[in-house]
């Protein structure tokens, strides 16, 4: 019986220092991790970034997959006369001044690279602007668009329209790798021709590869819903962005045409026209009547900071409005560098 205690001892103890071993064991693979770990992750986070692609938008609304409130922002932006616009059922929701659609011109819903993108907008505000003169969040840049592009009126920054809009351009930029906001950024830059615009040429151009979506009178096609606006908007004419919107800038709008279009045949990275096409179709487009914005002169307190291209004034200097309308624009470029020693690019 004694014998039996004694091994009953010894077995108790070697279970203990089994068990005290196991621990000690799984505590050090727990919390080592050699450098031969990292070498094995790296490579597939770096591959990961490069092959990133933004949401497929109508997939995620298609499977139930978009949250409630980015689909209400979706639709304001996407469908915006009958969501915010002229024909929204409520007057009071009636926001846009026009029928186009955001997505007008942040195409692919805001996802295509080179058409002033959504994706990784929110990662840049609050920001510096010269119209202002001050310091805006995200808020106020689509009150910008809304006041111009839109020629309606600001949305209450705490309504429930402003806040879905938000909401969506956030959706889109979800898990963006840093290295890849610059790349959705704006709109790509072109070398500037050193000449005036030329109409004649840019009608030319504007007749082989603009008027079969936009039509000779540069006024669209309509969706067969028109609540939903234009399958291809007006360029020009009453129901277009007005005079104070960054389309109206020769320079922006060029910028915009050589990385899109023509719309479905280009994109910033294989453009069909060249830089002195998209800049005389620019001007072109930009040479019709369209509405003008009230108290533009309040645009740019510090005149010197205004776009060389804004075709309206005041301006910092003494070039005429057609200069700053048709160009040329490296002469003004270069008064402003000469003289308050800013380099300007549009």
């Amino acid at each position: 019986m004694e014998h039996f205690g004694y091994l009953v001892r010894r077995l108790f103890w070697l279970f203990v220092t089994v068990l005290s071993l196991i621990t000690v064991l799984f505590i050090i693979l727990l919390t080592y991790r050699p450098e031969t770990t990292l070498h094995t992750i790296t490579p597939s986070v770096v591959a990961s970034n490069s092959d990133w692609q933004p949401k497929n938008v109508l997939a995620a609304l298609e499977n139930g997959s978009m949250p409630q409130r980015v689909k209400v922002g979706f639709l304001l932006v996407s469908e915006s006369p009958g969501n915010m616009g002229p024909q929204a059922p409520d007057p009071n929701k009636r926001y846009a001044g026009n029928n186009l659609s955001c997505t007008n011109c942040h195409l692919q819903f805001g996802t295509q690279a080179g058409s002033g993108s959504w994706v990784g907008v929110a990662n840049r505000f609050p920001q510096f602007g010269g119209r202002a003169n001050a310091v805006g969040d995200l808020k106020d840049r689509i009150n910008g668009c809304m006041e111009r592009s839109m020629n309606g009126k600001k949305l209450p920054k705490d309504s429930q329209e402003m806040l879905a809009i938000v909401a969506y351009m956030e959706w889109l930029g979800e898990d963006l790798p840093q290295e890849r906001e610059k790349e959705f950024k704006g709109f790509p830059k072109i070398k500037i021709p050193e000449v005036r615009v030329d109409l004649e040429k840019g009608k030319s151009v504007y007749d082989r590869e603009c008027l079969v979506c936009h039509g000779a009178d540069g006024q669209g096609i309509k969706k067969t819903d028109t609540s939903k606006g234009y399958l291809y908007p007006p360029l020009w004419g009453p129901d277009s962005f007005n005079n104070g919107a960054g389309m109206h800038r020769v320079i922006t709008a060029a910028e915009f045409i050589k990385s899109n279009m023509p719309f479905g045949l280009a994109t910033y990275k294989n453009p069909k026209l060249t830089d002195e096409e998209a800049y005389h179709v620019a001007g072109y487009i930009n040479s019709f009547v369209r509405p003008i914005k009230a108290n533009t002169e309040a645009d740019y307190p510090d005149k010197k900071l205004k776009p060389v291209s804004t075709s309206y004034g005041p301006w910092a200097d003494d070039f005429s409005q057609e200069q700053h309308q048709f160009g040329p624009f490296q002469p003004i470029m270069e008064y402003y560098k000469e003289n308050y020693n800013i380099e300007k690019v549009k």
